[in-house]
């Protein structure tokens, strides 16, 4: 009991915004013609735990959400109806409006060719899991590396975010986003490139590569580095013209 009063007093410290510099990449109108149905939009948070992820997996993306469309049937606030299903720290999985993101740095990944039946199946699969709670535990792990310099060697950093309980009902980063994507066999990384053996890496990618299938955890820049999602960038999406750009004089 008084360890849960503690995590979620930490959840809710670690959920607090801190000042950060980023850039947007893509216009506010751009990026709602742009994503579709199926979409990952990939986020660089500015909040504490947003740094630890960022740190551990060395990425720009420290969060995702999975893009349903207004017509997936979810909730509607404000007049606005919420198109997309996320894993908060404070309130577990939860449904908002892709507006929540309007001023956030984000990335479009785009799974290729899926079936209209295969589509269903996933909104079906993220709005069963709405109200799931977010791995407590795993908060612990993650707050131990928030210093501004964590003693942890690169070959360990992406297996600490292996650390919590485990429980299949509670979200851990993206991980249920990965899962939805494995329920209709929908790959994310690959299991072995053909000429991985002449890479000098090729037994450290094959050893993080093992540890992410076997624990069925995976880290928003998965979805960014996998050669299974197709990186969108709203601006070019709509017409991109470098003689029509306007350069200050």
């Amino acid at each position: 009991m008084l360890l849960n009063w503690l995590s979620r007093r930490l959840a809710a410290y670690l959920s607090k915004q801190i000042q950060c510099h980023s850039v947007r990449t893509s216009t506010w109108q751009a990026l709602q013609s742009t994503i579709q149905p199926g979409d990952v939009l990939l986020v660089e948070g500015k909040t504490r735990i947003s740094m630890a992820i960022k740190y551990l997996t060395q990425s720009t993306w420290s969060h995702a959400a999975l893009y349903l469309g207004p017509d997936a049937g979810l909730s509607a606030g404000d007049g606005e109806s919420n198109v997309l299903v996320e894993a908060d720290l404070e309130e577990g999985i939860r449904s908002l409006p892709l507006s929540f993101y309007r001023h956030t740095h984000t990335r479009i990944c785009r799974p290729v060719g899926l079936s209209d039946h295969d589509l269903r199946h996933l909104v079906d699969y993220a709005k069963s899991r709405l109200g799931h709670q977010y791995d407590l535990k795993n908060v612990w792990d993650l707050a131990r590396y928030l210093c501004p310099t964590p003693p942890v060697p690169n070959r360990f950093r992406r297996s600490m975010l292996a650390l919590g309980s485990g429980d299949p009902t509670r979200a851990i980063c993206s991980t249920f986003i990965a899962e939805g994507f494995q329920s209709i066999r929908y790959p994310i990384l690959p299991e072995r490139l053909e000429d991985e053996d002449d890479h000098p890496d090729a037994e450290a990618q094959r050893r993080e590569s093992f540890q992410i299938r076997h624990h069925s955890l995976f880290a928003p820049r998965d979805f960014d580095a996998s050669p299974y999602f197709e990186v969108i960038k709203p601006t070019l999406a709509q017409g991109f013209d470098y003689r029509q750009f306007q350069w200050a004089e």
